[in-house]
C-alpha cells in the first residue's frame, strides 16, 4: 500500500469553504478511482492560516497514476483551487505503508 500526501494552505476564514470545495471536487475523484483505499483530510490553524494535509491510500502506483496521470508525483489541482490556496505546491510525496491498523 502507498500513501500519497498533499499539503496546502488557505486563510483560516476560508477553511470551511475550501473543505466544501474539496468535497465537491478532489475527494470524490480520489474515492471513485479504482485502487483507492480511502482519503483523510487533516487541518490545523496556525497564525490565521488553515494548513491542510490530505493523505490518500492506494493499492499500487498504477492506481495512483489512474488518478494523477503519468506524472504522478505532481499535485492534482482543480480550477477554483487558486481562489482558496495561498500557494500551489507542484508536488506531493509518496510513502510505502509499513504498518496499518
Amino acid at each position: 500500500m502507498i500513501a500519497r500526501i498533499w499539503k496546502g494552505i488557505t486563510r483560516a476564514e476560508d477553511r470551511d469553504a475550501y473543505l466544501d470545495y474539496l468535497n465537491k471536487t478532489g475527494l470524490p475523484d480520489y474515492r471513485s478511482t479504482p485502487g483507492n483505499c480511502g482519503v483523510w483530510v487533516l487541518c490545523r490553524i496556525i497564525e490565521g492560516k488553515a494548513h491542510f494535509t490530505l493523505i490518500s491510500l492506494w493499492e499500487s502506483l498504477d492506481a495512483i497514476k489512474a488518478f494523477a496521470g503519468p506524472d504522478y508525483e505532481n499535485a492534482v489541482y482543480y480550477p477554483e483551487d487558486r481562489n482558496y490556496l495561498l500557494a500551489l505546491d507542484p508536488h506531493v510525496t509518496h510513502h510505502e505503508v509499513l504498518a496499518q491498523p
